[in-house]
């Protein structure tokens, strides 16, 4: 009796959790797209997603977000090209290469650098990568590589930690049958074991993607913060989450709801970037 009353209880506390999840994103659904969506209305979906010029404070203002969609997009292309090939063959080191007494070490280091605040990594990236890219590519080092750079190593922990972990759950008859065939370790490793975990490596890959794209704190440090778009990779951008961070404070009137706006767009951007992956994620473990 007992023991069917606490998994009642049980049940109806993780229903419970559940629906609080799912009342929470309905609720940021709303009042995102309630505050932005009659203003995109208003000023034309073509003027606000196309047009290349934001002059929100102009006497003759301007409201346009391309420059914000296209610093937000190639600034998160390079992340993905630095971070996801250096995250995955770190998980594959990690989980059937690295020796014992390294392993101690790593897989904390690791775990410290997911901890980290956002700011603090922009501060190092400052320090660092800024004075490094201003004397390799001119300007004034605040640019997109400089974001890339810093992004690619921020999305590390995320991909890692969990693409291990996805490599670690492939049954071990699968490593033993291939090399019962005859294959040596290095290919039953990247020949098997990884196809065989291809799946959670790429929702590894989807979860670091999206960190990218919502960074912010780190991301204002570096980028130079100018809403044009970027003629060359050593110019400055701004992206979604920084335009909205760097002008919310001051901002009033259509300018505050430009800004709403903007977190509308980023909003659709992320959903049709994560349906977009798990398509693809889902397609391709069906082959």
């Amino acid at each position: 009796m007992q023991s069917n009353f606490t998994e009642t209880f049980m049940k109806y506390v993780f229903i419970l959790c559940a629906s609080l999840s799912i009342l929470s994103i309905a609720l940021i659904f709303y009042f995102i797209f309630e505050g932005g969506v009659p203003f995109i209305i208003e000023e034309g979906i073509g003027d606000f997603i196309f047009n290349d010029v934001w002059r929100p404070t102009a006497s003759n203002p301007s409201f346009g977000i391309l420059p914000m969609i296209v610093g937000s997009l190639v600034v998160t292309a390079g992340a993905i090209i630095i971070g996801v090939p250096i995250g995955v063959l770190t998980s594959i080191f990690m989980a059937f290469y690295c020796p014992n007494w390294l392993y101690k070490f790593a897989k904390p280091a690791i775990n410290l650098m997911a901890s980290i605040p956002s700011i603090v990594y922009g501060y190092f990236a400052l320090r660092l990568f800024v004075p490094f890219f201003r004397d390799l590519m001119g300007g004034t080092g605040m640019n997109i590589v400089t974001a890339s750079a810093l992004l690619g190593i921020m999305i590390l922990p995320t991909i890692i930690g969990l693409s291990e972990a996805s490599l670690r759950a492939v049954p071990k008859e699968y490593y033993s049958a291939s090399v019962g065939l005859g294959a040596d370790h290095d290919r039953s490793v990247m020949r098997v074991i990884l196809p065989a975990a291809k799946s959670g490596i790429f929702s590894a890959i989807i979860l670091g993607i999206g960190r990218a794209i919502g960074e912010t704190m780190a991301v204002i440090l570096v980028t130079g913060n100018q809403p044009a778009v970027p003629r060359a990779l050593n110019q400055g951008v701004r992206t979604l989450t920084t335009n909205i961070v760097l002008e919310m404070g001051y901002a009033s009137g259509r300018h505050r709801e430009a800004l709403i706006a903007t977190a509308v767009v980023l909003f659709i951007f992320i959903i049709i970037l994560n349906t977009t992956f798990m398509f693809v994620k889902n397609r391709g473990g069906k082959n």
